[in-house]
């Protein structure tokens, strides 16, 4: 089993963005010694919690610092974008780095209705002309447009040796679907998601071998875990991520990661202690024996080839040694 990195640069309350910017690349450089197969970094736009509003900013820097480690964005929001500006950033940052650079999509806003509109102007008809803009987008980065097509003259230059891998993103069967009719490989979060998951990969095994018998379908889920030396403590850190989910619905607070000691003193109403419990129902939390049973039972139910990890604490430290001790437990690293 494969483990991978999702990272959405989260802001811990008393933490400036460029702290946690930092620690981004930090992770990745640590992931890529762990063993790490990828580090793919979120699109967020106008969160005061979240730092990175561009992945490919980020990339560039990210790729510099490591080594072996794919890097790519999780998700580019295509909607808000021209497909051949996507593909002309993607394919620099393949030529800088090559075989190493995924393309992930998704067609989520990332931001408020007022950020959309700033981005992209009409968020809801972007997201109508998605398929045309996949489509758009996959032509480009295989220059195989039609001879008397307009943009059959034209190409993302730099053109890689290794052309970025596209994958789509989503947390519904219609993303699954579209994946397979594309051909390409998918990834479901599971974390931010309450529809069913085991079904809808289900789909788009079932979709994409009928579509393309000749091909394995790569899958990959991504997951909320934080892990520990401890339970307790674990369980600990996971509360300062839940009072922190509370509170962004609410509009309380700095909309930064608040710490342990906050989640712990927080007067909770009967409501929010039941947002606690359906909260934890979609976090992995343990020890790593705990963390790796976790992983395993939900693997026979979603039968992914890889999990994408997001851990989100209030101390970077805390973060890095989630990541440090899973790998330990999973991928046997020293």
């Amino acid at each position: 089993m494969r483990l991978s990195i999702l990272d959405q640069s989260p802001v811990s309350s008393g933490k400036t963005p460029r702290e946690a910017l930092n620690a981004s690349v930090e992770l990745a450089r640590v992931g890529d010694e762990l063993g790490y197969t990828r580090y793919w970094i979120a699109e967020h736009h106008d969160f005061t919690g979240l730092a990175c509003p561009n992945p490919d900013v980020m990339l560039g820097i990210i790729g510099a610092a490591t080594e072996r480690i794919r890097i790519g964005a999780g998700a580019v929001l295509l909607p808000h974008y021209k497909p051949y500006r996507v593909a002309e950033t993607y394919n620099l940052l393949a030529t800088l780095y090559p075989g190493r650079v995924d393309l992930g999509i998704g067609r989520a806003p990332g931001g408020s209705a007022e950020a959309s509109i700033a981005l992209s102007g009409n968020y809801l008809q972007n997201v109508r002309k998605m398929p045309d803009k996949l489509d758009e987008l996959i032509r480009f980065l295989q220059r195989d447009f039609k001879e008397n097509d307009m943009y059959a003259k034209i190409s993302p230059t730099p053109v890689p040796d290794f052309s970025p891998q596209p994958w789509m993103l989503g947390t519904s069967e219609k993303s699954a679907i579209a994946a397979a009719e594309k051909g390409l490989p998918y990834t479901f979060g599971y974390f931010m998601s309450d529809q069913k998951g085991p079904a809808i990969m289900r789909t788009y095994t079932e979709k994409f071998a009928a579509q393309y018998p000749d091909k394995t379908p790569e899958k990959i889920a991504a997951v909320s875990v934080i892990c520990a030396e401890t339970t307790e403590e674990a369980r600990d850190l996971a509360l300062s991520n839940q009072l922190w989910s509370i509170q962004r619905d609410k509009g309380e607070g700095d909309g930064k990661v608040p710490t342990v000691s906050e989640a712990k003193n927080y007067n909770y109403s009967d409501e929010e202690k039941e947002k606690l419990r359906h909260m934890t129902n979609k976090l992995i939390v343990g020890n790593p024996h705990e963390v790796k049973k976790q992983l395993e039972q939900l693997q026979l139910s979603y039968d992914v080839d890889e999990w994408m990890i997001v851990t989100i604490t209030h101390s970077y430290e805390a973060r890095k040694n989630s990541y440090e001790l899973l790998a330990k437990e999973m991928l046997k690293t020293d």
